[in-house]
């Protein structure tokens, strides 16, 4: 089975996604199992209400663009999960000033593994506060970044 290129799906579903107040994360299509998954987020987190609603918006459209070729597939919408690595600018920007886990390709100051709060970003660095000093990250050192889980 073959699916359209993602891009042009996730083009297709933007506009639905930004009239829900819903960001696209990503658009997953799995051909050894005919699936399509759409990974949806909100400043409210997301929820199964969420997810389905979402569904139902582009059940249809999404139909209509056949992104498998008259291929039956399965539509899945999906959170991402607490734990996703960073992905986008936004994932960055909605994570600044709150703690992180920095997981390296190599040791950093003796270190693969960082946890610190993000305080700035860009295309090429991420700078994050230890807790006795500031290091800044190049981006292409980063193996995964993402939102640092605490369970009380």
């Amino acid at each position: 089975m073959k699916f359209k290129p993602v891009a042009e799906i996730g083009e297709m579903l933007g506009g639905i996604a930004e009239g829900m107040n819903i960001e696209i994360v990503e658009v997953e299509c799995n051909e050894k199992t005919a699936a399509l998954t759409v990974y949806i987020e909100t400043e409210a987190g997301v929820d199964l209400d969420t997810c389905e609603k979402f569904h139902n918006a582009i059940f249809e459209p999404i139909d209509e663009l056949d992104p498998s070729y008259g291929e039956p597939y399965t539509l899945n919408v999906s959170s991402p999960g607490l734990d996703r690595p960073f992905k986008t600018a936004r994932d960055f920007e909605r994570n600044r000033n709150k703690e992180v886990e920095v997981k390296l390709y190599a040791p950093l100051k003796g270190k693969k593994f960082l946890e610190g709060v993000l305080e700035e970003f860009d295309e090429n660095s991420v700078t994050v506060a230890l807790q006795k000093e500031t290091v800044k990250i190049p981006r292409n050192k980063i193996a995964k970044i993402n939102k640092a889980i605490k369970f009380e």
